[in-house]
């Protein structure tokens, strides 16, 4: 395979006169993570999904894995080398890796790049993420139903939409269940970071949480939790189910693998285009995983009813009437927030408190 200039003008896989690729030719898939491959949340679940489709592929896909890369110059400096070593296909997965996918494209033109999370795209790069908002419904379900202190803790990670939409929808269906509920946020500013992810469940803890929430990637707040018996936590982005029946009662898993395939496969048969997608529950690409015993039985049939529901199209997690932290008006009774506001999101909804961090 020869080697990729910046200019792109070397071809690296030989293609057919329909653009699609050779059969003696594999495909060479690069993927970018942004915390271990076994860190247990996130990027292990990025991880396996590769995995899932290399073997749908077998030797036809080469899969170039570069693990534990920091957001910023050290991202686009892995992508430009994944290109010039003669990658056809880039996945990068953290919203983080934005600016430096979009930027090692433009050198690339002849690379696809394929960005989770983010909503910048350009003639090579496409975007995709999930709707784990629908899953953070369910949770905060649960966690309304279970908590006795009413105070429920959330170890967030960045400041961007896809986590302040995952607090409010908590935070919304746990107070729908519980009026008495309190949240309490932990900014970590680290997608993983098992020493920090700790101290903060360990801080919440002591203000009286006994419900933990994350959107952070490692398993370290289970762990923290499992020492203080009656606290609840949730698993992100996979099972987690280790630390099941407790106090890890339930988790959002992320099943990218069904994505990765349809889009090597695109690029196999020569018809891959920009295109950005928002899955969730009814599709498959967010589920939640097994809700144990240590959920009563009707919390657990009240959250299972609620995934159908928005499986099937029936409820909206964001259903007004909600106003945002101010008391202004968002949502009237009945009216669904669009998909624009949502991923903008930078607003916390009436009744939690405290100042989203720039």
């Amino acid at each position: 395979m020869q080697r990729r200039t910046l200019l792109g003008a070397a071809a690296a896989l030989a293609l057919t006169a329909g653009g699609a690729l050779a059969q003696d030719d594999p495909l060479k898939v690069g993927v970018v993570l942004v915390g271990p491959k076994t860190d247990g949340g996130w990027s292990q679940h990025h991880y396996d999904s590769f995995v899932k489709m290399q073997e749908h592929f077998g030797d036809s896909v080469e899969l170039v894995v570069q693990e534990s890369v920091p957001e910023g110059a050290d991202a686009e400096r892995v992508m430009t080398q994944m290109a010039l070593s003669g990658a056809d296909l880039i996945f990068t997965t953290s919203f983080g890796y934005m600016d430096p996918t979009i930027n090692v494209a433009q050198k690339f033109p002849d690379v696809k790049f394929e960005h989770a999370t983010g909503y910048k795209t350009a003639e090579n790069v496409s975007t995709y993420s999930a709707r784990f908002y629908e899953g953070r419904a369910i949770q905060g379900h649960i966690a309304g139903k279970m908590t006795e202190s009413n105070i429920i803790g959330y170890i967030a990670s960045y400041p961007i939409p896809e986590v302040i939409r995952g607090i409010n929808s908590a935070f919304i269906h746990a107070k729908k269940v519980n009026p008495d509920v309190e949240f309490r946020i932990v900014w970590a500013f680290t997608w993983f970071d098992p020493a920090k992810e700790a101290d903060a469940a360990k801080a919440l803890i002591e203000q009286g949480a006994d419900v933990i929430l994350q959107h952070t990637d490692s398993t370290a707040p289970h762990a923290e939790a499992a020492k203080t018996e009656g606290i609840i936590t949730f698993g992100q982005a996979a099972d987690m189910a280790e630390y099941a029946p407790m106090p890890r009662v339930s988790s959002i898993i992320d099943n990218w693998a069904p994505y990765y395939i349809d889009r090597v496969q695109a690029v196999i048969d020569g018809t891959w285009e920009t295109v950005e997608t928002w899955d969730g529950i009814d599709t498959g690409m967010v589920g939640i995983g097994e809700i144990t015993d240590a959920v009563p039985a009707e919390v657990r049939d009240e959250a299972l009813a609620m995934k159908e529901a928005i499986a099937a199209g029936e409820y909206h997690p964001f259903t007004g009437p909600l106003n945002k932290q101010d008391g202004t008006a968002w949502l009237a009774e009945g009216e669904v927030a669009d998909d624009g506001t949502l991923l903008g999101m930078d607003f916390y909804v009436e009744g939690l408190s405290g100042e989203i961090p720039n």
